[in-house]
Parts: C-alpha cells; structure tokens; sequence
C-alpha cells in the first residue's frame, strides 16, 4: 500500500438531527463540531436522517400500491379474468 494516499480513518458520533439520537462508526469525515459521548470526546457529523427516524425503520411508513406483478400486468394490458 502507498504511503500518504489514505484519508484518515476516526471514530466520529452521528448525530440525527430530528430526534437528537447518536451513534458512534468510523468515517474519514472531519467535521469541526466536538461532542462527549459515553466519557470521550469525539468529532460530532450532524445527518438528516437515521434509522432512528426513517419511515421505513419506524413502521411509519405507508405503501401507496399493494398490487402484485400478475395484476400490474393485467392493469396494464387491459386482460380480464374471464
């Protein structure tokens, strides 16, 4: 591997902006923000949207159209069960 090439891999705290939940992961951003989390400082990456928070993780989530392949096709044909 070359020398010098690699950005700088750290532990950093997402922090989802809609409820305020945090979770630590590793990540080559370099956000300026600090926060403490769990005894250590870590840097602090702010993000819209976690699985804390997305419709689909909540079961909040709604499905606009329930139907299958075979009447999908049917719709689209124009074919009648007869």
């Amino acid at each position: 591997m070359k020398q010098d090439i690699h950005p700088d891999y750290q532990q950093v705290v997402f922090m989802d902006s809609a409820t305020g939940a945090k979770f630590v992961a590793g990540s080559t951003l370099k956000p300026k923000e600090t926060v403490d989390y769990e005894g250590k400082t870590y840097p602090l990456v702010r993000v819209e949207i976690t699985s804390d928070s997305h419709p689909f993780y909540t079961g909040k989530q709604k499905f606009a159209q329930a139907d299958g392949r075979i009447e999908k096709f049917n719709k689209k044909y124009g074919m009648n069960n007869k």
